[in-house]
């Protein structure tokens, strides 16, 4: 909250691909912030054209982010590139996003008009757990040849 009462509105974009702990505790962050808390899905284009091509549809991905407490608002479609135009639209007052400080400069092209309107915050990034991590392990797994109660193994024929 901020003086009056007013609720500070914290905008934060992801893709949020395979939802997972380490998503919940960015937006715990995020929210910490502020009052309100919008996050921003970008559509599976986008993604690709930065990270990968999201393995959930929009749909689930919009579903699991609106199941998390933390999540007031959700903005779908939400653009790569935050301008002013689009901030004041959504009545946004502070922009977050996780990254490793080193990657600053990687990320500068998308949150240009947050920084130089000294509304943009920078959260520390907690690698510990993410939606590649948790591809390379499904696909670890997969090569152990995992099994169905009750089935023969999946590779046998």
């Amino acid at each position: 909250m901020v003086a009056g009462g007013y609720m500070r509105r914290v905008y934060a974009d992801m893709v949020a691909d395979l939802f997972h702990a380490g998503h919940v505790d960015f937006l715990e962050k995020a929210k910490a912030l502020g009052g309100c808390l919008i996050v921003g899905l970008h559509c599976d284009e986008d993604a690709a054209a930065y990270k990968r091509r999201p393995i959930m549809t929009m749909d689930e991905r919009a579903r699991a982010v609106g199941a998390c407490r933390y999540v007031d608002e959700i903005i779908l479609d939400a653009p790569l590139v935050i301008t002013a135009e689009f901030m004041a639209r959504h009545r946004i007052d502070l922009v977050v996003h996780a990254h490793h400080p080193e990657e600053s400069a990687r990320f500068l092209r998308f949150y240009r008009e947050p920084i130089r309107m000294n509304r943009f915050r920078r959260l520390d990034y907690s690698g510990d757990l993410s939606s590649s991590c948790i591809i390379s392990r499904v696909l670890e797994a997969a090569g152990n040849e995992p099994r169905v109660a009750g089935q023969e193994s999946l590779g046998a024929k």
